[in-house]
């Protein structure tokens, strides 16, 4: 995979640490770099993460020829490529060396990728045993863009940790640190503040529109669209309104401030802080794209709207705002559907049957 920090990737790459702790399989994490709390909790849970340093396209032998010395070294039975990086190292790498069984999984649902990425997605999957999507529209475009055999396809759903419980106090505290008033109205947003893809700057104008003082958006994460993002706030007066708390590994206090929470993304192949906010029984504002399309349900656990329609957003703020019955409603149907469907437990799950299947249809003892 790419560099191990703290994206869902990584979530899920630690997902599976902590699970395998208990199993016949033994895990090692090869990245171009790591850094972050994320790869600590990685290697706490007895997983080496191997860094090889960057990797500057599918054919960088020198990258390869790491990662044959660490297959002739560890001996692997599966070597599993996520993202498109990972995929490129497990599909070369895999076939070079004879791995018994290749994995090569799509993390995401790409609208721009060149035609040259996705024929070679089709090529790295002639050597793979099977292609795992993270959502159905993942599925879609493995099958239609990049012509992957669909028989080799397999959609496991990404599923995110139960969330802590978290103190009346330390609520109570949080809000104290951050102004928030007994009376504001707590529309939250979590994650890597990169805008292109994230569109934060369509919320903060939803909340323009509204004109509400005690309507207040709450942004958790960091990223390199920081500072347009805050001027951006400074320019439409909003800076009472908006509170940034910069990237927090433990987001379970701050999802306990949200009344609604919302992702704005113009693209997204899961869209796993959707998932999350609705175990933390959170309705759901999310744009009708990627994998969110799939996890919010539109009238039943939240309100799905246009990409770059800052107008559709704050109607579905104005349509929640105050409306205890919907809100509740929202938030019973949510946790519903995400503890049956999107849960860390489920997801390892589905990996490790994967494994155990191909294994058995390989003839590899356990």
């Amino acid at each position: 995979m790419s560099t191990v920090t703290g994206g869902g990737v990584e979530r899920r790459r630690l997902s599976l640490a902590k699970a395998f702790k208990n199993t016949k399989f033994q895990m090692k994490l090869v990245g171009t770099f790591k850094q972050g709390q994320i790869a600590e909790k990685i290697e706490e849970n007895g997983v080496e993460i191997i860094e090889i340093g960057d990797f500057k396209g599918p054919f960088h032998w020198e990258k390869h020829k790491k990662i044959q010395k660490i297959i002739e070294d560890y001996k692997p039975h599966i070597i599993h490529g996520a993202v498109f990086e990972g995929v490129t190292m497990a599909a070369v790498n895999g076939f070079i060396k004879k791995v018994p069984i290749v994995i090569l999984e799509e993390t995401s649902d790409p609208q721009n990728r060149s035609k040259k990425a996705d024929f070679l997605l089709r090529v790295f999957s002639f050597v793979a045993d099977r292609f795992i999507a993270i959502a159905p529209n993942v599925a879609d475009y493995l099958k239609n863009t990049a012509k992957v055999s669909p028989r080799k396809i397999i959609t496991i759903n990404n599923g995110v940790e139960i969330p802590r419980i978290v103190s009346d106090e330390e609520i109570q505290s949080l809000k104290s640190q951050l102004g928030i008033k007994e009376n504001d109205f707590i529309i939250g947003t979590v994650g890597r503040l990169f805008n292109d893809h994230k569109k934060f700057t369509d919320i903060i104008e939803a909340l323009s529109l509204l004109n509400q003082p005690n309507i207040k958006l709450l942004i958790v994460g960091s990223g390199p669209d920081e500072e347009m993002i805050r001027q951006e706030v400074t320019n439409l007066g909003l800076d009472n309104q908006v509170i940034f708390v910069g990237y927090q590994f433990d987001t379970a206090p701050f999802y306990k401030l949200m009344n609604v929470f919302c992702i704005a993304s113009q693209r997204e192949g899961f869209g796993l802080v959707a998932a999350e906010a609705m175990l933390h029984q959170l309705p759901v504002i999310a744009t009708r794209v990627g994998g969110l399309q799939n996890i919010v349900v539109d009238g039943e656990t939240g309100i799905l709207v246009k990409p770059n329609q800052p107008k559709e957003i704050s109607n579905a703020i104005k349509k929640m705002y105050g409306e205890i019955e919907l809100l509740e409603k929202f938030a019973s149907n949510g946790y519903d559907r995400a503890i049956n469907h999107y849960t860390e437990e489920r997801y390892v799950g589905d990996v490790i049957k994967l494994y155990g299947e191909l294994l058995k249809m390989k003839n590899i003892d356990d």
